[in-house]
């Protein structure tokens, strides 16, 4: 049994996000947690609120032990693409992409 958690539309980069998930994925939900509370990056602060709302999910909508819990996949998938541009010489314009990412994180119970 699994329980799943989804952000969809976060303003940060996908590869940003995914040098973060790489560091937790396996691990159980408590030395997870302690990592990415510690770890000085923009996507640390957005993957702690969604490892703590699937654990949620599982405790609450599965009936899971939060003690048995681990990260069995986490992975981070291109959003839209906001495209923004900035003012060059003669006139033109240079195109700046702002990246958007779909995050998700799944726990599952140790067997």
């Amino acid at each position: 049994m699994e329980a799943k958690a989804h952000l969809k539309y976060a303003r940060i980069s996908p590869r940003k996000v995914s040098i973060v998930c790489d560091l937790i994925r396996g691990k159980d939900v408590g030395t997870a947690r302690a990592i990415l509370e510690n770890t000085p990056k923009a996507a640390s602060e957005l993957l702690v609120k969604l490892l703590n709302s699937a654990i949620a999910n599982a405790e609450n909508n599965f009936g899971m032990d939060p003690d048995e819990l681990y990260v069995s996949e986490t992975f981070a998938t291109p959003g839209p693409v906001l495209k923004r541009g900035m003012p060059r010489a003669k006139g033109r314009m240079y195109r700046i992409n702002k990246r958007t990412s779909h995050i998700t994180v799944v726990v599952a119970e140790k067997a």
